[in-house]
């Protein structure tokens, strides 16, 4: 989709559909939902005008992972000291930053489903 942040809300409501056919919890599928917003602004702020933001869903039964990247303006990674990375580490199982390539910046939420099962 364009790396515009007038799309991320099918972003959103994708993301907390998938986590829902995992039977994650409302309130973990609000976290991911947060999260996954909460990564794409940190990109759309170093994404190149016009470029397009690319999201993967990986679904392994207990777990969602979601990694959201775009081409970037240089490879400064986000600073994780940052309040906004912060947010995320809250919010997700884990969190990382991914630079490739010198161009391309890209940010994967990981979350697990709680033991406890569906609600």
């Amino acid at each position: 989709m364009p790396a515009v942040s007038a799309y991320l809300s099918v972003l959103r409501t994708a993301t907390a559909g998938l986590a829902a056919r995992l039977d994650f919890t409302i309130d973990q599928i609000e976290d991911l939902r947060i999260a996954v917003d909460e990564a794409c602004a940190m990109l759309l702020r170093q994404a190149v005008p016009g470029t397009d933001l690319i999201t993967e869903f990986e679904l392994n039964g207990q777990e969602m992972i979601v990694r959201v990247e775009v081409s970037t303006v240089g490879t400064a990674e986000p600073r994780r000291d940052d309040f906004a990375w912060m947010v995320l580490t809250a919010l997700a199982d884990e969190v990382d930053a991914v630079t490739g390539s010198p161009d391309r910046m890209a940010i994967v939420l990981r979350k697990r489903r709680d033991a406890a099962g569906p609600v």
